[in-house]
């Protein structure tokens, strides 16, 4: 059995001042693969990683789609998730 699971986390540093956005790609319960804002560039792990890493980086219209993502995804849907994570007591 393969399983292939990616996952985007929105990590908020004093409200919207500081968001950090990372995706992660995992394949059979290990990671190969990472996309983080503050570094602006896909980090590969594995060998098949790295080769997705390199031509994704390639890619300037996926670069600028992934870089942009802080803002149309993480800071977009902060007022929804505020509720839930900042306000609970």
């Amino acid at each position: 059995v393969f399983q292939f699971m990616g996952s985007a986390k929105c990590h908020f540093i004093n409200g919207t001042e500081k968001v950090r956005f990372v995706q992660r790609y995992i394949y059979n319960r290990q990671e190969f693969l990472m996309f983080d804002s503050d570094v602006g560039l896909h980090v590969g792990f594995t060998p098949l990683g790295e080769m997705n890493a390199k031509r994704l980086n390639s890619d300037p219209e996926w670069m600028e789609n992934r870089r942009a993502q802080v803002d149309a995804y993480c800071r977009y849907n902060y007022e929804v998730f505020r509720p839930f994570s900042v306000e609970r007591r």
